[in-house]
């Protein structure tokens, strides 16, 4: 075993826990693994990332639903409306440069981590975790599949967020539905590929392997990580990745004043969250009904 496939499949253990534990980051991890540690082109890494991503989150999803964790109509209606909103956004994207279309997804990225850090505003609307109304899921999955569409990316980033702000699911459950909307649109887009790209399947294989294995990880610790815990750290996830995309498609010195900027952000949240007791970093929404 080489060391480029030892790094490899080490790294692809994180790619399972990152989707296990929070239902999304697994496009944004597995591409640039593939190509820039195993040395694949962008295509063939693209490719089997949707193969690695479609069959852990596949995976995944079964093991969230028996424990409870899977709306399995929310999630098979929310992929369908998704596949349809993708292929939309692919046909737009198309006409799109590359540049803005990567600042308009960081940026995307930026305000939603915003909101998962942030929480709702009140817990009157708190999450219910039963179905969700069908136009409602088709109008979501719609309007996340063309965004999605839009930029390539996997889509968890906005699944997750659209099924726990926007549809009431607690944050568990949330994860585990978004990981059926995940593999129905990482199965629909590799069909697509598989017409033009021929893969190595070992090296898919090994590393769906790795892959899942970390996924057995991540469900095992959504179930135990408080759900705002879970919430605040999907979206610091999310606000990193943001920034490191935004760092690196402006131009030099914008490019440079974002990342100097966030770092000294990222300090200076660092330092409230540990050395202030009343950090509002660490505020949860009073519950309804409470007074001050």
């Amino acid at each position: 075993m080489t060391v480029a496939l030892a790094v490899t499949l080490l790294l692809s253990v994180v790619i399972g826990l990152s989707l296990g534990l929070l239902g999304g980051g697994g496009s944004i991890l597995t591409v640039p693994i593939l190509t820039y540690v195993a040395g694949l082109q962008p295509k063939e890494a693209i490719a089997a990332s949707l193969f690695v991503v479609g069959a852990t989150s596949a995976f995944s999803a079964v093991s969230h639903a028996r424990k409870g964790r899977v709306k399995w109509r929310t999630g098979l209606i929310f992929g369908a409306a998704g596949m349809v909103g993708a292929f939309g956004g692919g046909l737009l994207g198309g006409r799109i440069p590359g540049t803005i279309l990567m600042i308009a997804f960081a940026l995307m990225m930026v305000a939603t981590s915003l909101a998962m850090i942030r929480g709702r505003k009140n817990t009157a609307a708190k999450a219910h975790d039963g179905e969700l109304p069908v136009g409602k899921v088709v109008l979501e999955g719609l309007v996340v599949g063309l965004v999605t569409g839009l930029v390539g990316a996997g889509g968890g980033f906005l699944v997750v967020p659209a099924l726990a702000l926007l549809g009431g699911l607690s944050m568990p459950v949330a994860v585990g539905t978004s990981l059926v909307v995940i593999a129905m649109k990482s199965f629909a887009g590799l069909g697509g590929y598989l017409t033009s790209v021929s893969l190595d399947w070992a090296l898919v294989g090994g590393v769906t392997a790795a892959a899942i294995l970390g996924s057995l990880v991540g469900t095992r610790l959504a179930g135990r990580i408080p759900e705002a815990a879970l919430r605040k750290g999907f979206g610091v996830f999310v606000l990193v990745m943001g920034v490191f995309v935004l760092v690196q498609e402006l131009p030099g010195a914008a490019g440079l004043v974002v990342g100097v900027t966030a770092a000294a952000l990222a300090v200076a949240a660092a330092v409230c969250w540990f050395a202030v007791p009343k950090c509002p970093l660490r505020r949860e929404p009073a519950p309804a009904g409470a007074v001050g």
